[in-house]
């Protein structure tokens, strides 16, 4: 069964929800708030991956991340750290994650193979072709999703070169991270293909451009973006999805239910 990951972003310039959950007590709130609505696991982050971003300095997200991620790992919650860096990544493995989320692949930091490898926890490796500054600078694509299976399998024999057992590795196709709206869809069909290789697939659609795109508006509501979200999440589940990083849990849940109903 594919597995909800709720997204608690506590950073002041996330895209949708920027500056609403920086106070550590107020992300545990939400992050609650998602346990609840049927999360199976939490993703907390520091640092925006949005189009055009900066980079935040590892102690600035350290700030921002630990004790919302000790917190909720107190409570028994399946905590996974969203994070490029691996000093962060080894702080929030010992305040209690249990995942390490790199949308970079471990391309960002190269230390953070080696990191992972020594704390012993699962690790998420995404596509990416270079900072959120310039996030479309690489977006240049003959198949993109041959070539976005074939970059995958070079980060995960890069992980397992560095020490990571293959069955700690989930492999996540970055959608939207360099790549422009039909390339996302395309990508998106590609996940058969991208599963094949064994590894499990984690699959983040949530509000982002190319679903407002798709919808017609730009500049659509997050009622409409999650709903697309959820329709994609149910898409990507059907085909083999491990998990779906998601902002709107409940939408989503609803949609997972009735895919699952309909494929009995």
């Amino acid at each position: 069964m594919t597995l909800v990951m709720g997204i608690v972003n506590v950073t002041p310039d996330s895209f949708s929800d920027g500056g609403r959950y920086l106070d550590p007590d107020v992300a545990v709130a939400h992050a609650r708030s998602l346990r609840a609505q049927g999360a199976d696991l939490l993703d907390v982050g520091g640092e925006s991956t949005r189009p055009g971003a900066e980079r935040v300095a590892p102690r600035v997200e350290q700030q921002r991340v630990l004790p919302v991620v000790a917190a909720l790992a107190s409570e028994g919650v399946f905590v996974s750290i969203d994070t490029m860096n691996a000093s962060t990544a080894v702080a929030a493995v010992d305040a209690g994650a249990r995942l390490v989320n790199d949308v970079s692949g471990g391309l960002a930091d190269p230390d953070m193979l080696a990191a992972v490898a020594d704390v012993h926890v699962d690790i998420v490796l995404g596509h990416w072709r270079g900072p959120s500054s310039e996030m479309y600078a690489r977006a240049d694509y003959s198949d993109v999703g041959r070539e976005v299976a074939a970059e995958l399998r070079e980060r995960v024999a890069a992980a397992v070169a560095a020490g990571i057992d293959p069955s700690r590795i989930v492999v996540d196709p970055g959608i939207g991270f360099g790549k422009r709206g039909a390339q996302n869809w395309e990508t998106l069909r590609a996940l058969p293909s991208i599963g094949a290789s064994g590894y499990r697939t984690l699959v983040g659609t949530s509000r982002k451009r190319f679903l407002a795109e798709t919808l017609g508006d730009e500049d659509a509501d997050l009622t409409r973006r999650d709903l697309a979200t959820a329709v994609t999440s149910a898409l990507a589940a059907r085909a083999g999805a491990w998990a779906v990083r998601v902002h709107d849990v409940p939408t989503t849940r609803d949609a997972l239910a009735v895919a699952r109903a309909w494929g009995a």
